[in-house]
């Protein structure tokens, strides 16, 4: 099968769509399909576009690349052109059998116009609550500084204006993916009727194994000597309520005074003002800001440590819980979708109301000896579902069936006439 794969993001930025778009792409090539990911150039001068082009030859998947707009989000995410001769071109040459796109907008706007030139299926994974993320764009940020205009306007758009338009996007579809089955509802309470699945980000198989030896070094130099090493990662960046993390973490400090640390591993705009934040609540010599840490290294951190700190309230699915539950490390979350679907409350980590008095009090009782050690075995054996190469064959699946179903009402609208 030919899938071409249309994406906003990809490496080298970090994020959760393309790792889940990277993973998938490389599973199903491994299974003897052609994908070919279409995905934007970053950089501003040629030596950095021919890095990522280079980076790409050694992958697995196929990757096209396309050109991007001079101006660039806060975090780095690029706007695609608005019609990139590079991927109507490559249809144009090219047959697939079906596309799966991973933006509603800019690549999901293209992968209909192509999905219906070509009367090839269009499959879209529903990967972000975009309504959390408004703030990335200049004109809402600039909203938000007038307070006046922000509860008017800008809760106008999130409450109205995406869900119509996600609402329109996914019925455009011929399925849609949701990565959970907490988002799953919430594409129907959005009125979605079209066909839906939900297939989660896959794990590849390097975070099923462990490396005692670097796990024990990473131990030895953060934890120093303190019984605990605790860890978090994800961009550091409003929507990941990393205010609320904060806030928590000191109150842990009230119940396990100096026996722990904890890593924050991610990079984002609001590193300078959390490290502000870290020491005004005397919390500084507590944390360590690691900065970026390459994905295939993340594991090592996560092995080393006896417990995953989560606050986040705007996930789809969270990738990283996953990957903290493969890792043995039981998960301390806040109820939302997303973390709802991965961890089992009081299995393999705890879920609690955002309330930092709580939420601390739960990550004391699960590094408590008699809940520790069933938490781990709990996690690792949850994090079996995970797998990408099990996942990949659900979504082989998923395309034959969507193949099959375009070839049968091609068939009866020609029967029609």
């Amino acid at each position: 099968m030919k899938i071409a794969m249309l994406t906003n993001n990809y490496r080298p930025f970090v994020g959760g769509v393309p790792v889940s778009v990277e993973r998938q792409a490389q599973e199903l090539t491994r299974l003897g399909h052609q994908v070919t990911v279409v995905a934007p150039m970053y950089g501003d001068d040629e030596e950095e576009r021919s890095r990522v082009l280079e980076q790409d030859e050694r992958s697995p998947e196929r990757v096209v690349r396309y050109r991007t707009q001079k101006m660039k989000m806060p975090n780095g995410m690029v706007y695609p052109s608005f019609r990139p001769e590079e991927v109507f071109g490559i249809f144009e040459r090219e047959t697939f059998d079906c596309i799966h796109v991973h933006h509603p907008v800019f690549a999901g706007i293209w992968a209909l116009s192509l999905g219906k030139k070509y009367d090839i299926p269009v499959i879209y994974t529903y990967h972000t609550r975009y309504e959390d993320y408004l703030h990335y764009i200049p004109f809402f940020r600039e909203k938000e500084e007038r307070r006046h205009i922000r509860n008017r306007f800008t809760d106008w758009v999130k409450g109205s204006v995406i869900p119509s338009y996600m609402k329109w996007f996914c019925s455009q579809c011929d399925l849609v993916v949701a990565p959970s089955a907490g988002m799953l509802q919430v594409i129907r309470r959005q009125g979605v009727s079209v066909p839906a699945a939900v297939m989660p980000t896959g794990l590849d198989a390097s975070f099923y194994r462990s490396d005692a030896g670097r796990a024990e070094e990473i131990r030895e130099q953060y934890a120093k000597g303190r019984k605990h090493l605790l860890v978090t990662v994800s961009r550091l960046e409003r929507e990941k309520n990393y205010g609320f993390l904060l806030r928590g973490i000191a109150e842990i400090e009230k119940r396990l005074d100096d026996a722990f640390h904890v890593l924050i591993i991610g990079d984002g705009s609001q590193m300078g003002e959390l490290k502000v934040r870290a020491s005004i609540l005397g919390i500084r010599d507590k944390v360590t800001f690691m900065g970026s840490v390459p994905n295939a290294q993340v594991k090592d951190y996560l092995n080393a440590a006896d417990l995953f700190l989560f606050a986040s309230r705007s996930e789809t699915q969270g990738i990283v819980l996953a990957e903290a539950l493969a890792a043995g490390c039981p998960v301390v979350a806040v109820h939302a979708t997303g973390a709802d679907d991965v961890v089992r409350n009081g299995v393999n980590g705890f879920l609690t109301a955002e309330d930092e008095d709580a939420w601390a009090e739960k990550a004391a009782e699960a590094l408590r000896p008699e809940n520790l050690g069933r938490m781990r075995e709990a996690a690792r054996s949850d994090a079996d579902n995970y797998r990408a190469s099990r996942l990949a064959i659900y979504a082989e699946m998923l395309y034959n069936q969507c193949v099959l179903r375009k070839g049968e009402n091609g068939y009866e609208r020609s029967e029609d006439r």
